[in-house]
């Protein structure tokens, strides 16, 4: 039976990397890189945008760690200020440790929560929209806001949805200056 060339494997194409190159060391390490380009169509190489789980961990973990640093700061100062006159040294030191660690789990769930919302409000309104831009960010701001603070009443609602959206516009607005202004 003749081999048909249509069901042939063509061999992929490797080029060889040496990442020691530059340095003149005798560590000869080289490793087969793909010289195919990384993206099937050119399409998705020219968007510049990470994946909506890219953006779901990215502002989940960021809020989760900026909270957590700013509560731990606030909780141990106010651990430092609650400390009485009598308390020994291990005392005051478990004080200030168990302050600032609440408000640090405290104010880390919650901007990690906050993140967690706009990431997915930001990622459906660019999937549903087709287009990405400022609007998109800065509407998720506004139904981040509304959404965190829904329960506790229409009004407070609605000032944090124009708090979130005018953070989510400032945050886009800065981020935008700096690509601009600031040479990298």
């Amino acid at each position: 039976m003749a081999s048909d060339s249509s069901s042939e494997k063509k061999p992929k194409s490797y080029r060889q990397y040496h990442p020691y190159q530059d340095f003149n060391v005798p560590i000869q390490n080289l490793y087969n890189l793909p010289s195919s380009p990384e993206y099937l169509f050119s399409e998705e190489a020219a968007v510049q945008r990470r994946s909506w789980s890219e953006n779901l961990t990215y502002y989940t973990g960021s809020g989760y760690l900026a909270g957590a640093i700013v509560g731990a700061a606030k909780g141990t100062l106010q651990g430092f200020k609650e400390a009485e006159a009598g308390e020994t040294l291990k005392l005051r030191v478990n004080r200030v440790l168990n302050t600032g660690g609440s408000a640090g789990r405290r104010f880390g769930n919650s901007l990690g929560i906050l993140g967690l919302i706009f990431s997915g409000l930001e990622s459906g309104l660019v999937h549903f929209s087709g287009t990405d831009g400022l609007l998109n960010s800065v509407v998720a701001g506004l139904g981040t806001g509304a959404l965190y603070r829904a329960a506790a009443g229409p009004r407070s609602a609605a000032i944090a949805g124009a708090v979130g959206g005018l953070a989510a516009a400032a945050a886009v607005a800065g981020k935008q200056a700096v690509r601009r202004y600031v040479p990298i």
